[in-house]
């Protein structure tokens, strides 16, 4: 049986199987057939802003049409307004059709449970299971029907606002936002405005094939060069979905993910409301956060890599605040999944009342030096058998001893294998990385 379902729903390139409307009308089809197991099913969708979306957008409805399923229809929405819509109109499940951080060639879907939870592993193989099946209609009495909801954007702004201390407000700060064409265009500014901030808003005019092009959160150069330029307290960026957050203080500097977990989960600590104590990372998570969690004595809990493993260990371990230095933020106490706003509220939140900056904060924790090489591959790459890659590894490791750490994965997404190295000299870890990746080449 094929497996279409990667570490973060399914995505390709557009055009090449399974990102293909024949695939997304039989997807629909299957997706709603398995809800309507449990009796009349309803399912709202939502996309970011690639071209591609009209198409997948039309195909899906009518799959789940198809299945007796009743559709309501968001339009441009970020992945977590589709977690906390489906909840708001109870629907049995929530449709993001989006490729994330990807370029606009791309595209894929998510899905949530009518909890906003991503869907779990048992829910992705009933599906799958489903589409092996001849697709059938349901009679013409029972097909679904569809409507465009009313109003989504105003209910997820207010959502976002709300997980905001009233008792302070943004006034007296100059923030730089950049949506990166993305799926926050409409909404970023109004939240951040509405709270008092005085906003300056880049990358908000997508055009279907610009969504993060040289902008947001995967390329922050743009945002950085802006700061500087208009002397702002910060920058905020998005990726195209909506559901990674970075962020740079008024020297232009990049903060990252791993940073403003950190930044967080000590004043969390502070004022006695991080729940148990914990906060859950990733294999990729910086060795300097590790050690400045341990300082404070917090528990760094390790999951796979991947927004629903760290959400995974959160539940297991009762923390309420997780993420990855790539941005992905979950703060599990204000919603059901990683938001880009609602992450950049709570940062905002600790700076307003601590009365520091960015940068300030920023500083609390000190960075080892990370290299990332991403090696392509033609072909699946079994990595533990790879003698020759073992050998330089064990070589590598050795060199390093306790103050450095080599991780090789393969990509969840894309035709990658991962090489990253952390070490607390900045040369021996590009050294290094370089070592590993030309192995591997």
């Amino acid at each position: 049986m094929a497996s279409y379902f990667g570490t973060d729903g399914i995505r390709g390139e557009v055009g090449i199987e399974p990102i293909t409307a024949d695939f997304f009308l039989k997807l629909g089809w299957a997706v709603g057939s398995v809800l309507s197991e449990k009796g009349k099913a309803s399912v709202v969708i939502g996309k970011d802003t690639r071209v591609s979306g009209y198409l997948f957008e039309s195909a899906l409805e009518a799959g789940f049409l198809s299945a007796g399923v009743d559709v309501g229809l968001l339009g441009p929405m970020p992945t977590p307004a589709i977690a906390y819509l489906t909840q708001t109109y109870n629907a049995s499940a929530g449709v993001v059709i989006s490729a994330s951080h990807n370029h606009f060639q791309d595209n894929g879907v998510k899905f949530f449970s009518s909890q906003g939870l991503k869907l779990s592993s048992k829910d992705q193989a009933k599906i799958e299971k489903k589409l092996t099946e001849p697709m059938q209609s349901v009679s013409s009495d029972k097909i679904g029907k569809a409507r465009r909801h009313e109003q989504p954007l105003g209910r997820y702004i207010e959502f976002c606002k709300s997980t905001f201390d009233r008792g302070i407000n943004l006034s007296g700060l100059n923030i730089v936002i950049d949506c990166a064409n993305g799926a926050t265009y409409h909404i970023a500014n109004n939240v951040f405005s509405e709270l008092g901030a005085s906003t300056a808003v880049i990358n908000n005019t997508p055009d279907g094939v610009n969504i993060n092009k040289n902008c947001g959160a995967t390329d922050t150069q743009h945002l950085q060069d802006v700061v500087l330029e208009t002397k702002a307290d910060l920058g905020i960026a998005f990726d195209g979905d909506g559901d990674r957050l970075m962020m740079v203080d008024h020297q232009g500097e990049l903060v990252d993910g791993d940073e403003l977990v950190f930044i967080v989960a000590k004043a969390w600590q502070a004022q006695q409301c991080l729940s148990n104590n914990v906060v859950v990372g990733t294999k990729m998570t910086n060795l300097g956060m590790r050690h400045a969690l341990r300082d404070l004595n917090i528990d760094f809990v390790e999951a796979d890599v991947g927004d629903r493993y760290v959400m995974e260990k959160m539940k297991e371990h009762g923390s309420v605040i997780g993420g990855e230095g790539s941005g992905h933020m979950i703060c599990l106490d204000k919603t059901t999944s990683g938001d880009g706003i609602i992450s950049a509220l709570q940062v905002l939140e600790v700076l307003a009342k601590s009365g520091t900056s960015l940068h300030q904060l920023k500083n609390q924790m000190v960075k080892y030096p990370q290299v990332l090489i991403n090696v392509k591959t033609k072909e699946k790459v079994d990595l533990d058998n790879h003698q020759q890659l073992n050998t330089t590894i064990k070589e590598v490791e050795e060199n390093l001893g306790d103050e450095g750490r080599v991780l090789i994965r393969a990509s969840g997404t894309e035709p990658l294998i991962r090489v990253m190295v952390e070490a607390k000299d900045a040369q021996l870890t590009q050294q290094s990385a370089e070592k590993l990746a030309n192995t591997l080449r």
